[in-house]
């Protein structure tokens, strides 16, 4: 009986393997985007990584806040005022403001939205840049212009990095000397009246100017309720008598086409060719240059 119980027992085990390889293959195949699918649904970072995670998300932000920011000290040295460790004594003398606070602190950051002044002047990073161009005709000093006008800007688009602004400007009409800088303090002292920049035109008429008439705006007179001082006046030598240079520091707009008009002569022509000591020579009409390092540090003397 045993035997037979254990002969028994050998014929049923095959066919329960089979049975189970059977349903075995009935089973759909294993699927590496089903085990992910599921995975993602279930998956749950440790509460350690998630910390970690979180810490470094925080740090990668706090560098981005950090990279617009520059060490006081090198705002300074690459305003071209000094080297950094003298940047240095000088800000802990108290020369430098942020916003209007002095600062003496070491490894102080700032930004470039933020006013830095040193020894009471307003200083920018940025390289300096000086450019002077010979203006043509029918170009109007601005920026940008909503009726698509030809700019001033069109001409020297290439001639510096740095976004450099003309100093003053020149009617469409006008042609001669314009200077482009992003030297915001030189820009504001050679515009204003008080320091008195001269500006040298040479000027065509519809007709001669009287001697009676050149008198007249060679002395003090009064426009548009206002005082006219006009620094010099005469005929050009060997040219026709409505041919006229005039020397003004005035900044008022159209000035000098004003004051002939009212004496009552049209400029058909005027042409700026002297501009803070700054003159045309071998500078053609439409182009430009950038100025040599002697001719910046006269503009700062004035």
């Amino acid at each position: 009986m045993t035997a037979k119980s254990n002969s028994s027992r050998g014929r049923q085990n095959p066919s329960v393997k089979k049975e189970k390889k059977g349903n075995t293959t009935n089973k759909k195949p294993y699927s590496k985007q089903t085990s992910k699918s599921s995975k993602d649904k279930n998956y749950r970072l440790h509460p350690q990584k998630l910390k970690n995670y979180k810490k470094n998300s925080s740090s990668t932000s706090k560098s981005n806040v950090d990279s617009n920011e520059i060490r006081l000290n090198k705002y300074i040295a690459n305003a071209g005022i000094c080297s950094r460790r003298e940047a240095d004594t000088f800000i802990k003398s108290g020369s430098a403001t942020v916003n209007g606070k002095i600062i003496t602190e070491m490894g102080y950051k700032v930004t470039l939205d933020d006013e830095v002044r040193f020894d009471g002047t307003l200083i920018s990073p940025e390289t300096k840049r000086y450019v002077l161009m010979n203006k043509p005709k029918n170009y109007i000093t601005t920026m940008n212009d909503e009726r698509g006008r030809k700019t001033v800007m069109e001409l020297i688009h290439n001639a510096a990095k740095e976004r450099i602004y003309p100093v003053g400007r020149l009617d469409r009409l006008t042609t001669g000397l314009l200077l482009f800088t992003n030297d915001g303090e030189l820009a504001k002292k050679l515009t204003h009246p008080k320091h008195q920049v001269k500006k040298l035109y040479h000027v065509n008429l519809d007709k001669k100017l009287s001697m009676r008439d050149l008198q007249k705006i060679s002395e003090n007179f009064v426009l548009d309720g206002k005082m006219v001082f006009v620094d010099k006046i005469s005929y050009i030598e060997n040219k026709p008598k409505n041919e006229i240079g005039i020397e003004i520091h005035s900044g008022r707009n159209r000035i000098v086409r004003k004051v002939f008009e009212h004496f009552g002569y049209n400029v058909t022509r005027l042409d700026r060719v002297v501009f803070a000591g700054l003159t045309k020579k071998n500078l053609s009409r439409g182009h430009w240059r950038h100025l040599t390092q002697q001719e910046i540090n006269n503009l700062k003397m004035i």
